[in-house]
């Protein structure tokens, strides 16, 4: 079994890519006790030690660990854990039935913390999560993306499409423009 790894622009951040999917279009983002109970597999990675927080989706697990713990020493073993987990083959999350608009937020800035703004930067951009209501997740895009003709596409076809796809109750994206609000 082939598990890739990608190390983000932020050297704490680690992402781990699953030959299969581990939940059923559902993502959690893992930072305390009470998230860590929803992930049997989110609680093997904790146990490895030296680990800030998980977000899992439905292919990646993306690891932060503490700036004091090394990958040299954490990966081998939180790889072990994703292969034994895997092996297993239930399910990563604990669903419930209906989610807090609080555990909506935490799983947008999850996504946007280990998928989305790792990749706007590298294009010298930024990307901040500012709101969630009525379907529609609000966000400022700054740096390189501000007066970029291309932020619209980075925002609706990049952004937009990612959230709509690992939750389902995102309907929409919208960039809070500061000159113009």
């Amino acid at each position: 079994m082939i598990i890739e790894t990608q190390l983000a622009p932020n050297e704490d951040v680690m992402n781990f890519f699953l030959p299969v999917k581990i939940t059923e279009g559902v993502t959690l983002e893992i930072i305390d006790a009470k998230t860590l109970r929803k992930s049997p597999l989110g609680e093997q990675i904790f146990d490895v030690g030296g680990i800030k927080s998980i977000l899992i989706t439905p292919d990646v697990v993306s690891v932060t660990k503490n700036s004091d713990a090394y990958w040299d020493e954490l990966k081998p073993q939180i790889l072990a854990e994703i292969v034994d987990f895997l092996n297993v083959g239930s399910s990563a999350i604990i669903e419930q039935t209906t989610k807090s608009k609080d555990d909506i937020i935490s799983q947008i800035q999850g996504l946007i913390s280990a998928r989305i703004q790792p990749a706007i930067q590298q294009d010298g951009g930024d990307i901040e999560f500012k709101n969630f209501d009525n379907g529609i997740v609000y966000v400022e895009l700054k740096g390189n993306c501000v007066g970029c003709a291309y932020a619209l596409v980075t925002l609706k076809d990049g952004v937009e499409k990612l959230l709509k796809t690992y939750i389902p109750e995102v309907k929409e994206v919208r960039n809070i423009d500061k000159e113009n609000n």
